[in-house]
């Protein structure tokens, strides 16, 4: 299974921060899954390291992620996304969410997120979102 992770799921997880979705995320690290990174979550996450050598460490490690490509229909789609839900009352928070939300639809990935927007974002673009276990 191919999973795209959040931002918001990586922060949390480089900082040793219990939740449901890092410890989803550990499963899937355990099993050996496929993670991938896309140009903007790998943007929103090393933008916040601070320290040289912890930049350079993660910047290795997802180095061995797989990356999903972007192109010009992905900004046209995350345009359309950010439009439709507008149009029916719904803000998305961050446009690059929406990139995001683009990213895992073209490439039909599973999604591990911890964002609210995502979630409007779902019910009306399936975002394949992967629901983390209790516990």
């Amino acid at each position: 299974m191919k999973v795209l992770v959040d931002s918001t799921v990586w922060i949390d997880f480089l900082k040793n921060a219990e939740t449901p979705q890092t410890r989803r995320l550990v499963e899937l690290i355990e099993a050996r899954e496929d993670l991938c990174v896309c140009g903007f979550v790998l943007t929103e996450v090393m933008q916040g390291v601070r320290e040289e050598k912890q930049f350079v460490a993660i910047k290795h490690q997802f180095e061995n992620l797989i990356y999903l490509e972007d192109d010009r229909s992905t900004f046209e789609l995350a345009a359309t996304i950010y439009r439709n839900l507008r149009k029916q009352g719904v803000t998305i928070r961050n446009s690059v969410d929406c990139l995001i939300a683009a990213v895992v639809s073209q490439h039909n990935v599973s999604f591990l997120e911890n964002d609210r927007d995502f979630r409007f974002i779902d019910e009306h673009y399936p975002l394949n979102r992967l629901i983390p276990n209790k516990g």
